[in-house]
């Protein structure tokens, strides 16, 4: 088995390269690895997790990802990478018996693309792995959204019987992004819950959300008037926030903080940080201490030829020298940058010769379905808007739109917005079962 040109991994930035690149060249050409078989886009599963978008809606298969933009899909994890022959190892699947479906398989390649994404980073935190749950996969999100169902059946059923001390603690360790959209989604989502069913439950005391940040502040790489506008909003939704709270200890009931403060905990997220996946570090690549593999100004793997490597697996850095950020919009870029370079190579063309430079657009943070905050970058060197409200809401779904369009079409991203507008009001506004 060969491809001309292999990616590996279909994030945000994989995926896109593959649909461009198939649509240009063929799937004999272009062929895409992953070891799930649908795709979401990574910054909506906080979404996903509180109950407010259902993933067997909103994944997109890649076999018909890969039928409709002309790549080819292979189903399996990479697990080896020969750079003398040229070709990578994908693992088998098997069914959760044991019973083998695909057995190890060998791909050639010419020209090779490594974007398999991130995982959480724990860093050494006691209890953190085994007591909290990641939101870096689908597979994450829903298993939180299911035991937060389960947690709201087992309150709604203390205050039933008269319990009133009951109730629901979550804990969310971590004010970036990721920690900050959790908070407020699950907020929204805990009002909508107590509609369907849920008679008894409170959500302004029943649901305790409690966000832990080790920084001064919440969102700290973001302006602080973002910073600041995030901070009221999650205050007026009754959401404890613990600035430079630096975590010691997980256990199944409790979070421990350095000053010995204890947290009740029923449910603990960890969006504290992330590294790249540990298996990059065994195929003889080139990695930085975080396990990113190092590449050029080209996204090149530095010493490898032919191999490339981009996203938040990739130790990139900006026309500063700064480490591009692991956002779905350099990933977008990056995409762009290396379908251009495969182009001109398909073409008998001769590289555009500039190297990889990260534009920052600014940063929107979502609080719930209808408010947004963020900073929007402008031409000018250090020029930036601070929006809110229901224009950055706007911005910040299509964003979302703009993905679909990068792996979809216009057409059917349109007709698909339109279709989840009408589902939404003919199905209910969390996900129930």
């Amino acid at each position: 088995m060969r491809g001309e040109i292999v990616i590996v991994g279909g994030g945000a930035g994989g995926l896109e390269l593959a649909c461009k690149l198939g649509r240009k060249l063929g799937p004999a050409k272009v062929m895409l690895v992953d070891s799930r078989l649908y795709h979401i886009w990574k910054p909506s599963l906080h979404e996903v997790a509180a109950g407010t978008l259902d993933v067997h809606q909103e994944g997109l298969s890649y076999q018909m990802l890969a039928h409709d933009n002309g790549f080819t899909f292979l189903y399996g994890a990479m697990t080896g990478l020969d750079t003398a022959h040229k070709s990578i190892k994908v693992g088998p699947i098997a069914t959760q018996a044991g019973e083998l479906v695909l057995p190890e398989r060998e791909v050639g390649y010419t020209q090779l693309v490594v974007a398999v994404g991130s995982v959480s980073n724990y860093f050494g935190v006691p209890g953190a792995k085994e007591h909290t749950i990641s939101l870096n996969a689908t597979e994450d999100a829903e298993r939180f959204r299911l035991t937060l169902l389960r947690l709201l059946a087992v309150t709604e059923n203390q205050k039933a019987e008269g319990d009133r001390p009951g109730g629901l603690d979550v804990v969310i360790i971590g004010g970036g992004a990721t920690g900050v959209e959790l908070a407020a989604e699950l907020r929204e989502a805990s009002w909508v819950y107590a509609s369907y069913g849920f008679q008894h439950l409170q959500p302004a005391r029943d649901v305790r959300i409690t966000l832990l940040e080790g920084a001064p502040r919440i969102l700290a790489p973001l302006p602080e008037r973002v910073s600041a506008a995030a901070l009221r909003l999650l205050g007026e939704r009754g959401i404890t926030v613990v600035t430079g709270c630096r975590v010691t200890a997980i256990d199944s009931a409790q979070v421990t903080d350095l000053q010995g403060h204890t947290y009740p905990a029923d449910l603990c997220v960890w969006a504290a940080g992330i590294r790249a996946p540990e298996f990059l570090s065994t195929l003889g690549l080139p990695v930085n201490k975080g396990g990113q593999i190092e590449v050029d100004d080209c996204l090149r793997v530095r010493g490898v030829p032919d191999v490339y490597a981009m996203g938040d697996c990739a130790a990139c850095v900006d026309g500063e020298g700064k480490p591009v950020p692991p956002r779905a919009q350099a990933a977008h870029q990056q995409a762009d940058y290396l379908l251009d370079l495969f182009v001109r190579a398909a073409n008998g063309k001769e590289p555009a010769g500039k190297p990889y430079r990260y534009r920052d657009y600014g940063s929107l943070v979502s609080f719930g379905q209808t408010t947004t905050v963020g900073s929007l970058m402008g031409s000018l060197k250090g020029l930036s808007w601070f929006v809110e409200g229901f224009f950055a809401r706007t911005m910040y779904v299509s964003l979302h739109l703009m993905h679909h369009r990068a792996v979809l079409g216009s057409v059917r991203t349109g007709v698909l917005a339109l279709a989840r507008f009408l589902i939404r009001r003919t199905t209910p506004l969390v996900k129930l079962h």
